[in-house]
């Protein structure tokens, strides 16, 4: 019997090792927890401990709670859901071309920069967390220089006591930053004759009535700015605060933060056509011909606008998208389910950085209750909505290392419990968030090539005969999150090849300080 008994062996382990390399060797469901779930010794062969899938030769059954996650997450992946995203969204984006009040709105920016404009520039860059200032030099794109220079930044903290500034105190302490900003400073500029032209990118609310003025707004995140002020021209009281402190500067453009991530990009480089931004929140913009928009969605504008504008830059509020087309697991109910505005913003849940992490941990919190996951028990902070961020995830995502030893340091310093994660838990939390952040990077990239779609077909070009083009992109999750922007462009490759073009045709390309240098160059194509 011995005989028989050591060939039956062989014979199992031929079986097991047939079946891992299978699943190792396609582009199946298992395929993908596998690759993300087994540690590196594992995919190489060799034996694991008991929170491995492998041990002694022997095959460990996979979680069925992952296997499930997964099988939910399987959908989202396929290039033919993600082309039917892409077509939806661009059949919403035509919609509101032409009677929403809320999205794809024209600026009043109808230039894109030559690369010839030259001069220097007050740049300013107002947030919800930090009020931004530099003195920008433009040496034009084909200058020896690499086209833009910072002479001089500085950045201030708003704190929730400046927050809480009413009215044209908020203006006031604004232009006393930049007069600490600007005290002593002559580069390149005459500050005592004429004034120091200046541009500002404005993260808020405002209706816009002309490029240097706009209606306030409610801000929102606990700023009063607008306390007594509602409706009043940004530009003028902004203008005013600087007059009354004695500064030389006057304000000639406000653009949004994904305008001035198109125009910063656009100086540098004339294939810019789209800016993305995705961090705590998403948004886009796009050069579009004029002539696709109804009349009303540009409002009164004066008609040397008119006269003179064949394109202008959109703010798409790409947020506001993908109403009843998106793909939606249980979990993403969950989350709108707890939300105080659900369908206000349908794509932002399923990208930004402000809704990955609690994604994540609805699904974990599932997991710990149903499957055992961290010993049946959820770490108190995490009862807690929205407590696991995306920050946290980028971490775990960016440890690639057999024990995941510094992954599981960090999630128990932010996240204590009597129940430390085994390393099994730590692979399957990271199994998670792959999956999770591998959807918002297609989600992503079904919204960039919908606006592709839409500005060929505005411009009357098809497919195979279109040019290279670059998305400039910022925010902290394309910049920052491990493999997101690789990934984003890949899966955006494969819809432009299956669109009939060529890979490679609309590129991710970073706009560093993009903001600052946009307010700048808004101001420098007016000046010409």
């Amino acid at each position: 019997m011995q005989p028989f008994i050591a060939t039956m062996y062989k014979v199992r382990q031929a079986f097991y090792a047939a079946i891992i390399k299978s699943l190792l060797r396609t582009k199946s469901l298992l395929q993908t927890i596998f690759n993300i779930w087994i540690s590196p010794p594992v995919i190489k062969g060799e034996n694991v401990d008991e929170d491995g899938a492998i041990c002694g030769g022997k095959v460990l059954l996979l979680s069925p709670f992952l296997v499930d996650v997964a099988k939910a997450f399987e959908e989202s992946k396929k290039s033919s859901v993600l082309m039917a995203l892409s077509n939806g969204l661009r059949d919403q984006f035509g919609e509101s071309l032409l009677d929403n009040p809320l999205n794809m709105l024209p600026s009043y920016n109808h230039q894109l920069p030559s690369g010839d404009e030259r001069g220097t520039y007050l740049a300013l860059d107002v947030g919800g967390s930090t009020f931004r200032i530099a003195l920008i030099e433009l040496s034009g794109r084909k200058s020896e220089s690499i086209g833009t220079t910072i002479l001089k930044r500085d950045s201030f903290k708003i704190t929730n006591d400046v927050k809480q500034l009413k009215g044209m105190l908020f203006f006031d302490w604004m232009a006393e930053r930049m007069g600490e900003t600007l005290s002593g400073q002559q580069e390149g500029h005459d500050m005592s004759e004429v004034p120091l032209s200046m541009g500002m990118s404005w993260s808020f609310p405002i209706e816009q009535t002309s490029l240097r003025s706009g209606l306030l707004q409610g801000m929102g995140k606990g700023f009063l700015a607008a306390h007594g002020l509602l409706g009043h021209d940004l530009g003028d009281l902004i203008q005013d605060s600087c007059s009354r402190k004695g500064l030389n500067v006057q304000l000639n453009a406000i653009v949004n933060d994904s305008s001035a991530t198109l125009l910063s990009k656009a100086y540098l480089d004339q294939t810019t056509r789209f800016a993305v931004i995705l961090g705590t929140g998403t948004n886009a913009a796009v050069h579009l011909p004029v002539h696709i928009f109804s009349p009303p969605k540009f409002g009164i504008r004066p008609a040397s606008w008119h006269d003179s504008a064949t394109h202008v830059i959109v703010n798409t509020e790409l947020s506001m998208f993908g109403r009843g087309i998106l793909p939606y697991t249980r979990w993403d109910k969950a989350l709108i389910a707890g939300h105080p505005r659900p369908e206000f913003q349908p794509l932002e849940h399923f990208v930004s950085g402000g809704y990955l992490g609690e994604i994540v941990r609805l699904i974990l919190v599932e997991g710990i209750q149903t499957a055992g996951l961290f010993g049946g028990v959820v770490p108190p902070s995490l009862k807690e909505p929205y407590s696991l961020e995306t920050e946290t995830l980028s971490h775990i995502e960016s440890d690639i290392s057999p024990t995941l030893s510094s992954a599981q340091q960090l999630f128990l310093s932010r996240h204590p419990t009597t129940h430390p994660p085994t390393l099994a838990d730590m692979r399957a939390l990271r199994a998670i968030a792959s999956l999770v952040s591998h959807r918002a990077c297609g989600v992503l990239a079904a919204g960039i090539h919908a606006l592709w779609q839409l500005r060929n077909d505005a411009e009357s070009i098809t497919a195979q005969s279109s040019s290279h083009t670059l998305v400039a992109y910022n925010g902290s999750v394309l910049e920052n999150y491990p493999g997101f922007r690789v990934s984003c462009q890949k899966q955006l490759d494969d819809l432009v090849e299956a669109s009939g073009s060529k890979k490679g045709v609309i590129e991710l390309m970073y706009a560093e300080e993009s903001s600052l240098l946009g307010a700048a160059v808004a101001v420098a194509c007016i000046d010409g």
